[in-house]
């Protein structure tokens, strides 16, 4: 072999390694899946976002929950049978209302039980998506946070707080307009959480529950951890299953593009 062959094969087979590793950790992951499947006789479907370089400018953008996120998993649950219980696994900071509230209410519809694994965490959209399973499963050190809802860079209680407070000859229109979208984002957001955890809480726990996280009681990025989801009275525990944290173990952080929803694509049935 001479030297320009041996360079050429070095040549192509680095070409090849990281594409030989990526499928390599795909597979990884579908055997994995597979496996929790089988041992908890459920749907496992992953929402799992994390930080991206662009190969282009190679700055950082960051993933959220998006409508192409929802159909991927609402198919998923119209994929599975109605006595088949769904694990969904959650690592977003959050996204769209319109896409959480989507894949939220699919899984409240969905008769079977629902339980919702959070490694890591699960802000914004990824709690109100929590808030409509039967049961939220935190690692330790987990954390949830508010759902109240943003007006472009501003928290819509910000906005209406402004309003209350400043002499409203003062106030530009623009503002006001915006105040005004504001309190009605606020009042459906509650009442959309309200409508996740109707028939799961008592009625009182669960508007009291929908006003906390949906008025602006704490800052967005409000970190709420287990211990406090519990004296809230959410339904959490921390018993989670060593087979998940290894499975986000399998997402590690990408440079190109990957699917941040995953499930093995085929009906389940009651084994």
């Amino acid at each position: 072999m001479t030297f320009n062959e041996i360079f050429w094969l070095f040549f192509m087979l680095a070409a090849l390694q990281p594409v030989l590793k990526q499928k390599m950790i795909e597979s990884a992951r579908q055997r994995l899946i597979a496996r929790i499947e089988k041992e908890r006789g459920s749907r496992v479907i992953l929402l799992v976002h994390r930080q991206e370089t662009m190969s282009f400018l190679g700055f950082p953008v960051y993933k959220f929950i998006n409508i192409q996120d929802s159909e991927e998993i609402l198919r998923a649950i119209q994929l599975t049978d109605r006595d088949v219980p769904i694990d969904l696994i959650l690592h977003t900071p959050g996204g769209l209302v319109l896409a959480s509230l989507q894949i939220a209410r699919a899984l409240k519809k969905h008769p079977a039980k629902v339980t919702v694994f959070v490694p890591h965490y699960a802000m914004s959209g990824g709690t109100l998506i929590s808030l409509a399973a039967d049961e939220i499963v935190m690692s330790e050190n987990a954390v949830l946070g508010p759902v109240d809802p943003q007006l472009g860079e501003f928290p819509a209680a910000s906005i209406v707080k402004l309003v209350q407070e400043k002499d409203i000859n003062r106030i530009e229109d623009k503002t006001l307009i915006m105040a005004d979208v504001a309190k009605k984002a606020i009042s459906q957001l509650e009442e959309a959480v309200y409508e996740l955890l109707e028939g799961k809480y008592e009625e009182k726990k669960a508007r009291e529950l929908a006003h906390l996280l949906s008025t602006g009681t704490w800052t967005h990025d409000y970190p709420i951890t287990y211990e406090e989801a519990h004296s809230l009275g959410l339904h959490v525990s921390k018993d989670i299953p060593r087979e998940v944290m290894q499975l986000m173990s399998l997402y590690p952080q990408p440079v190109k593009r990957m699917p941040s929803v995953e499930y093995l694509p085929v009906p389940r049935h009651k084994s």
